[in-house]
């Protein structure tokens, strides 16, 4: 399943159609964030909509030269295209995240007031294979890019005596075909109490994490999400599922429940890789003294 990678970012879905790891977050990724609506627990939610957080794009926008290309021929990592074609595409999944699209309406994660058009523009042509990273499974990728055309603010924050008054939790799905799991976050509006600045709270990110699906593995969640027809429509190699915004040039860790989701099968949401112990350890240590902001 695309975590929101926000780790994951998330959002509550008031109607069938959020990872990506919630827990922002993140987490169709680990990390990450992360995903489209969330189904809402009255039992633990207080019923009041979140506000979204709309990012706008710089007046002006740093472009790199075109980076070489080169031919990836592991099959689990898609060849670049050539001819100037695009090879990466905001996949519908991330639609959400961006406020051109109905989806983005009620996202408690973050939103770009950027054409997705433009926002494709941009990160194409500072593409560079060679800085692709590993994400945790062989059909996931990380690309990060300096954040320099967004005013995109960093959504993953410290837990802290002054600030863990603000954390909530809820039962929340990405979507009405995933199982709803509990979740850990701080509540904005409550950060924002007493007359604060966004920028008194949540500084400017200095990156943006593109986490990338190859476009087999997309079709084939498409597919066990009875999303029938969609092959061969999109050509690009690499999907992006979901787009967090930070402070590193490294994945954060999926939160531990966005891990656990995605061992489930692709029938309930999952992504059907098995978890890793360690790895989920270090994320739980670190998620530990960390939430993401909705």
């Amino acid at each position: 399943s695309i975590i929101n990678h926000e780790s994951m970012t998330t959002m509550r879905i008031r109607h069938p159609l959020q990872a990506i790891l919630w827990t922002s977050l993140s987490t169709r990724a680990f990390s990450s964030s992360v995903s489209s609506a969330f189904v809402q627990s009255p039992a633990l939610n207080s019923g009041k909509t979140h506000r979204t957080n709309i990012i706008h794009s710089s007046s002006h926008l740093s472009k790199s030269s075109s980076s070489s290309r080169r031919s990836m021929t592991s099959s689990t990592t898609p060849p670049t295209h050539g001819g100037g074609a695009n090879n990466l595409v905001v996949d519908p999944f991330c639609f959400r995240q961006f406020a051109e699209k109905e989806k983005s309406k009620g996202y408690a994660g973050t939103v770009f007031n950027i054409s997705i058009d433009k926002f494709e523009e941009i990160v194409n042509s500072r593409y560079d294979p060679t800085q692709l990273k590993d994400g945790y499974a062989p059909f996931c990728k990380h690309l990060f890019i300096v954040n320099d055309f967004t005013d995109a603010r960093v959504n993953v924050l410290p837990i802290t005596k002054e600030n863990e008054h603000c954390l909530r939790t809820n039962y929340e799905a990405r979507n009405e075909k995933e199982l709803p799991v509990l979740t850990r976050y701080f509540d904005r509006e409550l950060l924002m109490n007493g007359g604060k600045k966004e920028s008194d709270v949540f500084p400017v990110a200095k990156y943006i994490d593109l986490i990338l699906y190859s476009r087999g593995q997309i079709e084939k969640e498409n597919a066990a999400m009875g999303k029938e027809g969609t092959e061969g429509k999109e050509t690009a190699p690499w999907g992006i599922v979901s787009i967090k915004a930070q402070d590193v040039d490294n994945e954060l860790p999926m939160t531990p429940i966005t891990a656990m989701r995605n061992a489930l099968g692709k029938d309930q949401g999952g992504s059907g890789v098995d978890l890793v112990r360690e790895e989920y350890m270090a994320a739980a240590d670190y998620w530990q003294g960390h939430a993401n902001v909705l």
